[in-house]
């Protein structure tokens, strides 16, 4: 009579099995994928007045920089947008989703999108998957309850401040906030401190590169100031374009 196989109970918490065969795989050779660095200056700022957010335009795979003009500043209401800094994927992917779920909200209640709404869908989605999904965001927008910023890091957590940076270049960014900004800053004065900050991530950051990027959001509405400034211009240009022989490798 065959022996009855006596099933046990999964063992609860993480699972090592895989360990072994990592270590045997690195032994020969074979390491594992690792991170792309990745590269981008977003930064936002509250003024008198409502949000005003800022970003270069950038775009980098690994050591090349495969698009010199991208929008980093996505839209997610009338009244609310967010810049990305990370995979460029993820941060249109995730704001595209939670974009589409507040159109949907306003027409379920018929009113404004709140800023602490996009917030939560937003953190709620990147803390599910623990930073895998790599986005970093600063939201920004403006609604009944007045002006607000948010910084949102793709394992989840969120920071809520009168000004913010994130990507490589945030550094450099946030030396020139924490040394001139100040509150109850007028428009033209917010929109120069954040194109200051931009071009200190451009000039001081491998990944930061190319033109700024400035979206000014109040309660009346926004106003999108694509190529605000051009602080890289291209200097050396043809007229007649490239052109190669027949058969040329």
């Amino acid at each position: 009579m065959s022996k009855s196989v006596i099933e046990t109970p999964p063992k609860g918490g993480f699972s090592f099995d895989l360990c072994k065969r990592n270590e045997m795989l690195s032994k020969k050779g074979v390491n594992p994928p690792s991170f792309r660095k990745t590269g981008t200056t977003i930064v936002g700022l509250i003024f008198q007045d409502g949000v005003i957010l800022g970003a270069d335009t950038r775009a980098t795979e690994g050591p090349i920089v495969c698009d010199k003009n991208c929008e980093k500043i996505h839209y997610m209401a009338p009244n609310i947008y967010c810049c990305g800094a990370g995979t460029a994927a993820d941060t249109e992917a995730v704001t595209d989703m939670v974009s589409s779920q507040l159109q949907l909200h306003r027409y379920h209640t018929g009113r404004e999108s709140r800023v602490v709404t996009a917030l939560t869908l937003l953190k709620r989605h990147l803390f599910n998957y623990q930073g895998y999904v790599s986005a970093a965001l600063v939201l920004g927008g403006v609604d009944v309850t007045g002006p607000h910023l948010h910084t949102i890091y793709p394992h989840g957590s969120t920071d809520t401040l009168p000004f913010a940076t994130m990507g490589s270049g945030s550094l450099a960014a946030m030396a020139v906030f924490e040394s001139k900004y100040r509150e109850g800053l007028t428009r033209n004065e917010g929109i120069e401190l954040v194109t200051e900050a931009i071009c200190s991530g451009i000039f001081n950051d491998l990944g930061s590169g190319s033109n700024v990027d400035i979206c000014v959001i109040t309660k009346g509405g926004k106003e999108y100031l694509r190529n605000h400034l051009q602080p890289n211009p291209r200097t050396y240009t043809s007229s007649k374009g490239y052109s190669f022989p027949k058969k040329t490798g």
